[in-house]
């Protein structure tokens, strides 16, 4: 009984905040490549090494959810 699990509904938004997450870091990363400024470079960095600890963290709490969708290790390009 000391086992809490999320309701459905948390589930499903703590899923779309990580689907989130993910997307941002894949903007971030995606689009140092095209910034010249060192400081936005620098902040666009920061920004992927938190969101990569808060998607950890997302994904410990996920765990608790009564059903998963899996979660990719790394993503699949959508280009081929």
């Amino acid at each position: 009984m000391n086992n809490p699990t999320l309701a459905p509904h948390e589930s499903m938004e703590l899923h779309e905040a990580l689907n989130f997450k993910t997307l941002c870091i894949a903007k971030s990363k995606l689009m140092q490549g095209l910034v010249f400024d060192q400081e936005l470079k620098a902040l666009m960095q920061k920004d992927v090494t938190e969101s990569i600890q808060q998607i950890a963290e997302l994904q410990a709490i996920y765990a608790k959810a009564p059903f998963q969708a899996p979660v990719p290790s790394s993503p699949t390009p959508i280009t081929h």
